[in-house]
């Protein structure tokens, strides 16, 4: 393995250059295509078969030299956001008003990396590693797609990771359990009936009904669920009105749930669908309400976070993992594939205080990553498949 560390070495150039290629070409979930291109364009000059999964997802796969096996998955998402880049780093975003300010072009960049150095390597292991090179997760959208085409069949592992602005360059976290929230979205339209304000009771008021619903919902995170289990019922949009003195006849909400059990997912859902429906016929009106699934809660598995804190103790060190990263209520749609698979998801440290704009959160105009951690994300793949395949 000494060996693989010195070749994942010799690979800093070729990632870093992958990552800024991927950060100046930034494209919003299900409309990957520049991106899904180059990755092929890379696996074709490594000799990987591959196939798109929906219009922008690919999937690609190395077979061992060394015969039949197990299989590992290894997942990287590729999409970025609507955010104008404010960095003024040479390898800014060239598409006006998008960016990659959550590190998607670094996972990219390091599962190509480490694709190429498997491939180059097939002779030292068995079995098979199937490469997921995943679209739309900033919208819950990808993961499903992998999943309905089968990719996780017959695997024993699975296995990713995401940058970590807020640990040091190059320590990498990996904790049991528990990691990000469950995300849902949900719209709720309220139907009332038009008046002039004047004869309120000939109306039914939508903007106060919605009103009432918004001041509600927060009693279901203090009322409805344990103090210790954390819950966020958040409304980001409410449109009500058309003018001054009519009662509104339309009222609109928007927001989101993130909860850190499938139970108090599941119950939180339920309350908020029932809650909406039974305020607005108190009033008089109506209340649908319509949901998104983004993503389950990401937990990951106790013996494979014990694999991987070994793997990292053993080749770099324990004082480059960290088991104590702090709960986040953001989500990742890995998470499907870890209720599928046995699998943990890592959080590789890129903040150093010599560059602020590292230590600024994801989804920040300004963000940007320690580029010399780029080779631990490659050698956590590299080495991580190769034991994995190797110890039965």
């Amino acid at each position: 393995m000494k060996e693989i560390l010195k070749i994942v070495e010799a690979h800093k150039d070729y990632v870093i250059n992958l990552r800024r290629e991927f950060h100046e070409h930034p494209e919003l979930g299900l409309q990957e295509f520049w991106t899904a291109a180059r990755i092929e364009k890379e696996l074709d000059a490594f000799g990987i078969e591959h196939e798109r999964i929906g219009e922008t997802g690919v999937f690609g796969k190395i077979y061992g030299g060394k015969g039949a096996g197990k299989v590992i998955v290894l997942r990287a998402d590729i999409d970025a956001l609507a955010i104008q880049e404010t960095n003024p780093v040479a390898y800014a975003s060239k598409i006006e008003g998008r960016m990659h300010a959550c590190g998607h072009d670094a996972h990219n960049a390091c599962l190509l990396t480490a694709a190429k150095i498997l491939q180059d390597n097939k002779h030292l292991f068995c079995g098979e590693v199937r490469l997921c090179f995943q679209q739309a997760e900033e919208i819950g959208a990808g993961a499903k797609q992998f999943i309905a085409a089968n990719i996780l069949d017959g695997a024993g592992r699975v296995f990713g990771f995401h940058i970590a602005p807020d640990i040091d360059s190059g320590v990498i976290g990996v904790k049991k359990g528990i990691n990000n929230a469950s995300v849902d979205h949900f719209k709720i339209h309220v139907k009332g009936r038009a008046a002039h304000v004047s004869t309120p009771h000939k109306g039914v008021d939508a903007l106060y009904i919605s009103s009432q619903i918004v001041v509600a919902l927060q009693a279901l995170v203090s009322r409805r669920t344990s103090p210790i289990e954390p819950l966020i019922i958040g409304v980001g949009l409410l449109e009500a009105g058309t003018a001054y003195n009519i009662v509104a006849e339309n009222g609109v909400l928007e927001g989101t749930v993130r909860a850190c059990s499938h139970g108090t997912r599941a119950q939180a859902k339920a309350d908020i669908t029932r809650l909406a429906a039974d305020i607005a016929q108190i009033y008089g009106g109506k209340a649908d309400i319509a949901w998104t699934d983004f993503t389950s809660p990401l937990i990951n598995d106790a013996a494979v976070c014990d694999e991987v804190v070994d793997l990292i103790t053993r080749h770099w060190g324990k004082e480059f993992v960290t088991t104590a990263r702090e709960l986040s209520l953001g989500g990742d749609d890995i998470a499907e594939f870890l209720l599928k698979v046995p699998g943990a998801y890592a959080f590789l440290g890129t903040g150093n205080d010599q560059n602020a704009h590292t230590r600024l959160p994801a989804h920040n105009g300004g963000f940007d990553i320690d580029e010399e951690a780029l080779p631990k994300g490659v050698g956590l793949h590299v080495l991580y498949a190769l034991e994995w395949l190797e110890n039965t």
